[in-house]
């Protein structure tokens, strides 16, 4: 797949090579003394488009002053047919060089001969990464939290797919511990209050006290009335929780569907029990004597990896912690099931957990050395409206999900705003989610890919459609050129995203794509121009439609034709 900024790069490489190479020959230059230089894009176009600084690199090794040594460079510079059409010595010996008509053109026909796989690159060369994410807990809704891990962990997957890793989404289910233990307790008192009356029955201080729990406790009436009132409380807990469970794991696929987000496992806890993987790896540690034991519990020597403290993995009561059990999950990742590299995207509170957990995971009996174990922490989230923090629903009244998030705003708002770079706190502004201008950033990318549509569909109407082909020497405005520049970007930044973990690279990509194109749309006449130049604006037009619907696809949001 085309990447035509690193392949300008590498032909300055080469025509300063072979350049080199010349002067040599022409006794202007001695040899063996050509330093290897660095290509970058300068910040004002005024400098060129390119800048080489293979001269000062040089400078020691040949001898001589490294504006010398880029005279002689340029003199021999053959740009005939090249993707440069001028070269120009600045400052203390850099070579600037701007690029020709056959590069633009070779950017706009990458675009038309690869549609929907441009942007494509095969930098993770089928490495085969688990991307874990959402993984909330199945005891209750779906959280804002949950709402901005699931695009994040979404698009970084899409990202990494883009970029030639081969690529496996999985939600962690924790149908298993203490916290399902409460989950059916909450149920059993909601269900028995539901029958002797709210004062009759007393709630657990720690249950699950949302509208959710009541609404479960009603379905299980409402389908089996008092049978389950004279049964043993442990016995009926576990009917509940085998009705609850399955019930809020459907509902959750439900709405992350809604979302766009689809996994290929939801992995069950309970597996890793039942099939006794996790005692297996804690049996690991204990005979290679990674583990000890203190008030009856069984501790890992974690400190000895390099944590700051010691975990329990067994507790004395013999039940095994969620520490133990993610060890032996993150085992069956790599070791099961043969994934390189495994990211979890976590809330900001797991960051000191993943340190500690990541200490853990380098222990030999494992078997992980060769193995890649990373997080994507994302920081908290905080919605406001106006100048006030949203914690509620305008509609329940409860605490703010993620379907009612959906309700209020729209999918597409939801997906673009979350993907904010994973680092940084987020403040999500609902009102301006909402607003229809330019303010609004998922508003604007959307409304130049309409814009193009439209104007596409008016001039086909007129007998104009692109054929595939363009001239780009044609497209000589500075508007123009900038707007390529910016579409031969997009290789560039999936393969960025995916190396840093960056999704919202992609938002901000789109976003300066759509800035550049109502900029070019604003300056160049389309429809009543020359008809060569009208088909050449036509071709940059469509190409950039077809990128922002590219790129928008990346982190699941919709390309509109009208708005």
């Amino acid at each position: 797949m085309a990447n035509l900024i690193e392949d300008a790069k590498r032909s300055i490489d080469e025509l300063i090579g072979k350049a080199y190479a010349a002067a040599v020959s022409a006794g202007e230059l001695p040899e063996g003394g050509l330093g290897s230089g660095k290509v970058e894009i300068p910040k004002d176009s005024a400098n060129g488009d390119y800048a080489a600084n293979h001269a000062m690199a040089s400078a020691k090794a040949l001898g001589m002053q490294p504006r010398k040594i880029a005279e002689a460079l340029l003199s021999h510079l053959e740009l005939e047919g090249s993707f440069f059409e001028k070269a120009e010595i600045a400052g203390p010996g850099f070579i600037n060089l701007r690029l020709s008509d056959k590069w633009y053109g070779e950017v706009l026909a990458s675009i038309m001969r690869e549609g929907g796989s441009y942007g494509s690159c095969d930098e993770g060369k089928g490495e085969k990464v688990m991307v874990e994410f959402v993984s909330a807990n199945p005891t209750g809704p779906m959280t804002i939290g949950n709402a901005r891990g699931g695009v994040l962990g979404d698009a970084l997957a899409s990202v990494m797919q883009r970029a030639g890793y081969d690529v496996w989404r999985e939600f962690y289910v924790n149908d298993a511990g203490n916290q399902v233990d409460l989950f059916g307790k909450s149920i059993e008192a909601r269900y028995l209050q539901l029958i002797k009356g709210e004062d009759a029955v007393e709630f657990p201080d720690n249950g699950y006290h949302g509208d959710d729990i009541k609404e479960l406790a009603r379905l299980i009436h409402e389908r089996d009335g008092d049978k389950y009132l004279d049964m043993d409380s442990a016995e009926r807990c576990k009917a509940f929780v085998e009705f609850g469970l399955p019930h809020n794991i459907a509902l959750m696929e439900k709405h992350l569907e809604r979302y766009r987000i689809s996994f290929d496992k939801w992995f069950l806890e309970s597996s890793l029990h039942e099939s006794g993987y996790v005692a297996e790896t804690v049996k690991l540690l204990e005979n290679a004597g990674h583990t000890y034991e203190k008030d009856g519990a069984i501790w890992l020597k974690n400190t000895e990896f390099g944590a700051d403290k010691d975990e329990v993995l067994r507790r004395a009561n013999g039940f095994y912690t969620y520490y133990a059990v993610d060890i032996a999950y993150h085992r069956n990742k790599f070791i099961e099931r043969g994934f390189d590299r495994v990211i979890d995207v976590w809330g900001a509170d797991h960051h000191g957990h993943a340190i500690r957990f990541a200490a853990s995971m380098t222990a030999p009996e494992l078997g992980l050395e060769d193995k890649k174990l990373d997080f994507l922490i994302m920081q908290m989230v905080r919605l406001v409206r106006g100048n006030e923090i949203v914690k509620v629903s305008k509609r329940t009244g409860k605490a703010l999900t993620l379907n009612d998030l959906m309700d209020e705003i729209g999918v597409d708002a939801c997906r673009f705003f979350f993907n904010a770079k994973p680092d940084t706190h987020l403040e999500f502004d609902l009102d301006l989610a909402i607003r229809q201008d330019s303010e609004n950033p998922v508003y604007y990318v959307q409304y130049a890919h309409a814009r193009i549509c439209s104007l596409l569909a008016a001039l086909a109407e007129e007998g104009h459609k692109p054929d595939g082909s363009v001239s780009a020497a044609l497209l000589r405005e500075p508007q123009e050129r900038e707007l390529i520049k910016q579409l031969a970007q997009y290789t560039d930044e999936i393969r960025l995203a995916a190396r840093d973990y960056d999704p919202s690279r992609i938002n901000r990509y789109v976003t300066e794509l759509a800035a550049r194109f109502h900029r070019f749309y604003n300056a160049c006449r389309i429809k009543d121009a020359e008809p060569e130049l009208l088909s050449a604006r036509l071709a940059l037009c469509d190409c950039t439609r077809s990128v922002i619907a590219n790129a928008l696809s990346i982190i699941g949001v919709t390309a509109p034709e009208k708005m």
